[in-house]
Formats: C-alpha cells, sequence, structure tokens
C-alpha cells in the first residue's frame, strides 16, 4: 500500500490493491474504496460507459452534442472512460460535452501522480492537469468542464441538460446527502427528455428515492460481487429491465429500507409512479 501527501494539505486518500490485484483509491475521510471490486477502470467501462452505450450514442445520426454528468469525479474513472470514447469516435460523430461534479479533488491528483495505473498518461493526463487548472479543457472532440464544490448547488445552478447522468458519489453511510429524494430530484430537473441515469448502488432506499424524484428505474447490470446496480430514466421505455409491481411489494415491510426524506405516503407514491400502472 502506498500513500499520497500534497505538502499544503493532510494526508486524505491512498493507493490499495483490492481483492482482484487492481490500484484503486481508498479515501481516509470517508473510509471507502473507489471501484472496490474490479479496479476503477474496469468498472467504468461495463457499468457506466457500457451501459450508458454511449459509443452508439455519440454516433447518432443527426446530434450535435452529448452531454454528461459525471457526478464524483473522484479519481476520474468514468470521465477518462468517457472522453477516451469520444476521442476515438470518428468524424461526424457528436461532440462530447462532459461535466464533473467533485468536491475533494485529491483522489484526482493522487491518480495523476501515481501515472499510468489509473490511466492518467499522455493526452488524458494533461487534459485533466488542465482541467485542475483551469476548471476546463477542451478538444474538437469533447468539452470537460468541473464544477468544484457542492454537487447539489452545482447542480440548482445548471442551465445544462443532460443526456446521460453517471451517479458515483460514496455511499449513503458516507454521503448522504447524495441519496436523497432531493438529491435525484436536483438530477431530475437537468434532465434530457431522453435521459439515462446509471449508479452502483441497488439498494431498496435508493431506488425509492429516485422513483420519488420522478424517475422511471431498472435493473443494471451486475458487476464482479455485485448481482445488481441501478438504471434510472425519464422514460421506462429506455430501460432494458424496469422494476415491475413485484418489486414493490417489499416496500410493506415494517423494515423497508427508505431514503432519509422519504414521505409518510412513500408506498402511496411509489405505487403510482408510471411504470408501476395496469
Amino acid at each position: 500500500m502506498t500513500a499520497h501527501e500534497r505538502d499544503d494539505a493532510p494526508l486524505r486518500h491512498e493507493v490499495v490493491r483490492t481483492r482482484g490485484g487492481a490500484l484503486a483509491m481508498r479515501s481516509l475521510e470517508a473510509g471507502e474504496v473507489m471501484h472496490p471490486g474490479v479496479g476503477p477502470l474496469v468498472e467504468a467501462e461495463q457499468l457506466y460507459v457500457r451501459q450508458s452505450r454511449l459509443t452508439e450514442r455519440l454516433r447518432d445520426p443527426g446530434r450535435a452534442a452529448l452531454v454528461v454528468f459525471d457526478v464524483g469525479l473522484g479519481a476520474g474513472s468514468n470521465a477518462l472512460a468517457a472522453r477516451t470514447e469520444a476521442q476515438r469516435a470518428p468524424a461526424g460523430a457528436a461532440r462530447l460535452e462532459l461535466l464533473s461534479f467533485e468536491r475533494d479533488l485529491g483522489a484526482l491528483e493522487l491518480a495523476l501522480d501515481t501515472g499510468a495505473a489509473f490511466g492518467w498518461a499522455g493526452e488524458p493526463a494533461d487534459a485533466a492537469r488542465a482541467l485542475l487548472a483551469q476548471g476546463v479543457h477542451e478538444t474538437s472532440r469533447a468539452r470537460w468542464r468541473l464544477e468544484r464544490g457542492d454537487v447539489l448547488a452545482a447542480l440548482a445552478r445548471e442551465s445544462a441538460r443532460a443526456d446521460i447522468v453517471y451517479w458515483d458519489p460514496f455511499s449513503p453511510r458516507a454521503n448522504p446527502a447524495l441519496w436523497t429524494v432531493a438529491a435525484f430530484s436536483a438530477a431530475r430537473r437537468v434532465a434530457g427528455p431522453r435521459c439515462t441515469l446509471f449508479t452502483y448502488s441497488a439498494s431498496t432506499a435508493t431506488r425509492v428515492a429516485l422513483l420519488l424524484a420522478g424517475w422511471a428505474v431498472g435493473v443494471g447490470d451486475g458487476i464482479s460481487d455485485k448481482r445488481q446496480t441501478t438504471a434510472a430514466a425519464v422514460t421506462a421505455d429506455d430501460l432494458a429491465r424496469p422494476l415491475d409491481r413485484s418489486w414493490s411489494a417489499r416496500l410493506s415491510r415494517a423494515d423497508a429500507p427508505l431514503p432519509a426524506d422519504a414521505p409518510s405516503d412513500v408506498v402511496t407514491r411509489v405505487l403510482a409512479a408510471p411504470q408501476f400502472g395496469p
């Protein structure tokens, strides 16, 4: 295990090895490992880029730009994977408009210091360093912008509309504010008409929060030892495996996990979601 400390800041992150032998980042503040199962690059590709059909959507005829909101930049793996797809897209493909949200940039700084082990080498590393220094980096294929600070405040003032959202902050235990009905409502406000959202959480509380925020919700692909993740969309037609009414039966249990800001009539409201209609 190796650690990293900047001259002007306390130790906040360290590099560790996962059970599978891949390098990963651990936050000493949150006490959590980012992408703990298979390592950051594999998870970014399988869980976010592939599920969101990013490659295909960049090549949609007539599309000028594809807007991706990267919530929880962390060590930058999801942003790197998305940007790589855009950079190698053929002429005529849509330009990627990538907006990363992050409060603590220490993980990305450490990943850049660590080098190619986290995929940050050559032109991508130069782009990430420019992002840290200037808040934006542009090529003919991608524009990458950074919103540093409170995510919910940034979403509240954002005028762009997302086509894809990667929701990848720390867990509800470490970052409870970003797993509430209010948080997913903030994301829903900035969602375009065919927006899809992907997150590693498959918890009932997360899915309920998304449903109460106005998203259609479905089962996302599994990865490593996680059998399921979660996919959401503005319309259920854009989900491969939408939750059905049998899933909602679990909400009648007295011990059903719910988001912290769930209303008292949560079951009634969830059952009224269009995807559970007759």
